[in-house]
């Protein structure tokens, strides 16, 4: 059984006003994200945002230990 989660191009559900965030990252994942955009034809700013929601609605946040 394959319990591996996918993350499915959909529409934002994020709306409204908005922001510019700088970011530092690797040239190689810029070039995978810009892979993607190509091929599903969405901007790069479409598969970030898409990519930062399904992060957010999947990660486990583990209280820090003192």
């Amino acid at each position: 059984m394959n319990n591996e989660k996918k993350l499915v191009i959909h529409p934002q559900k994020y709306r409204g006003e908005t922001t510019i965030v700088s970011m530092r990252m690797p040239k190689d994942m810029l070039s995978d994200i810009d892979k993607v955009a190509a091929a599903t034809g969405r901007s790069r700013n479409d598969i970030l945002l898409t990519s930062l929601e399904f992060a957010l609605e999947h990660m486990e946040v583990e209280a820090k230990k003192n």
